[in-house]
């Protein structure tokens, strides 16, 4: 008789299932954070492929979408939480690890997955692109950030506001403190501006299109998308907001460029410019920084209006070739150009209005591109800032005595907005340049909360636009 005991059976080795979603939305994340990808540019592609396979329907789409922009947004309040749950630095977690358990807690802390579903979903996740050892990692880490909900974590990770305000806000509404810094600098006012502008950021921005005039209508917009899929337009005459969800590239105004994918914001800095009184000759109009080729596209419609020729330069090619897809098939005359605004080919003196809205830190866009606020440093605008002042001071050269420059930011970060047009203006790093402000606020009829002037700054969570900012100037001499 044998006495030894019996052994269990071993369990049969299961194969981690892969969820379509979950991947997709990590691979996502693995694009931003290994190619300095832009989540935006990303997705699209791999959604459209995970359709074509057959893969996703529309409501997995959605939750892709919100996987990969929720958890790049609360980015830095989920490292806080997951640095309270290990013992270790988080500097020296894996960031595919790091990017799975984050995509973890966006799902307990941030969305209505219920707690069991959220963490063996992202276990075995981690089963399939990170291997067993580190899944049960994963396991331990969100069983114990399940232990509270986001407020109550909060309140642990968080220093008090009154202890440090700026570090407070950052925790809290996930932004390097150096941003909540020069936001709070450039809004002004106390706690609830800064908290009502920091939770704008983290708040999807709608979709919003733009019927460029003379080519489409926005009753032709909200009959394409129907009465319950659209709104109007807070603010610009040619804006048409549509319905969470909506798809844009489907409507055949949008498909054959008659209208476009366009921030109100941004159609109020083109239509501000084209709305200024301009004595004499009004025939020449320059967007000197035209890629990728949506303001263009409105200046352009409107010029062709007034039988205005619009001429649309970008220094990089491949930009330049975004902004001659933009332009195809406006009525009116325009020509698309590669070329530098700080060295321009064209003779002094030569427009009447010229947009030039340059390269900047982004950081009006973070509704749109949250991983940006992770990717940029303080110290990124000193590049920017000899780059600004040049292309001003060469576009205040190249508009005719009584033209007008439009000068804009997507950023509302004052070394990038009045810091740049006052240096300008008073010759600082440069010849002096004679040019007089012109206020831009009657310009943008009906849109409150602009501010003292005469520029006018655009906040997300005032006028929900991304924080573009305008400077209007009249050449004098």
């Amino acid at each position: 008789m044998n006495d030894q005991p019996r052994r269990r059976p071993a369990k049969p080795h299961r194969r981690p299932k892969k969820d379509p979603v979950r991947f997709l939305a990590f691979e996502a994340l693995r694009a931003v954070d290994e190619r300095d990808a832009y989540a935006n540019l990303v997705l699209p592609p791999l959604l459209k492929k995970a359709r074509a396979k057959g893969d996703f329907d529309g409501r997995d789409a959605a939750l892709a979408t919100e996987l990969v922009y929720g958890t790049l947004r609360r980015q830095g309040t989920y490292d806080a939480i997951v640095a309270a749950c290990i013992d270790r630095p988080l500097r020296e977690v894996d960031p595919p690890v790091l990017d799975v358990l984050n995509m973890g807690v966006h799902q307990l802390l941030g969305t209505r997955i219920p707690t069991h579903a959220a963490v063996s979903a992202s276990v075995e996740l981690a089963r399939v692109v990170l291997g067993e050892g580190r899944a049960k990692f994963v396991n331990a880490v969100l069983r114990k950030v399940s232990a509270a909900d986001l407020d109550g974590w909060v309140e642990k990770v968080a220093p008090p506001y009154e202890e440090d305000a700026e570090d407070h806000l950052a925790v809290v509404h996930s932004h390097p403190r150096w941003v909540v810094s020069a936001l709070w600098d450039a809004l002004g006012g106390g706690r609830a501006g800064i908290e009502d502008l920091l939770e704008a950021d983290n708040e999807r921005p709608e979709v919003t299109l733009v019927a460029r005039p003379g080519r489409s209508t926005t009753e032709e917009l909200v009959k394409a998308l129907g009465d319950e899929n659209a709104l109007p337009g807070r603010w610009s005459p040619y804006a048409v907001r549509m319905a969470e969800g909506g798809e844009p590239g489907a409507l055949t105004a949008v498909q054959e460029g008659r209208a476009g994918v366009q921030d109100e914001g941004s159609q109020l800095v083109a239509t501000a410019l084209a709305a200024v009184p301009v004595e004499g000759r009004d025939t020449r109009w320059l967007d000197g920084c035209a890629g990728p080729g949506g303001k263009a596209a409105l200046l352009a419609a409107l010029a062709a209006e007034r039988g205005a020729t619009l001429l649309a330069a970008e220094k990089q090619p491949h930009r330049a070739r975004l902004v001659e897809r933009a332009l195809a098939g406006n009525p009116g005359p325009y020509q698309v150009i590669t070329a530098d605004g700080t060295r321009p080919p064209w003779l002094p003196g030569t427009f009447d209005r010229i947009l030039m809205d340059v390269p900047c830190s982004g950081l009006g866009a973070l509704r749109r591109r949250p991983e940006a606020r992770w990717r940029r440093r303080a110290e990124d605008l000193e590049a920017f800032s000899p780059l600004q002042r040049a292309l001003l001071r060469e576009a205040l050269k190249a508009v005719r005595v009584g033209g007008v420059v439009g000068y804009a930011t997507c950023s509302p970060h004052l070394a990038e907005t009045r810091v740049v047009v006052e240096d300008v203006l008073k010759g600082r790093g440069g010849e002096p340049v004679e040019a007089e402000w012109v206020d831009a606020r009657p310009l943008m009829p009906g849109v409150p909360a602009l501010g003292d002037g005469p520029d006018v700054q655009l906040w997300p969570h005032l006028h929900g636009t991304d924080a573009m900012y305008l400077a209007l100037l009249r050449r004098t001499g």
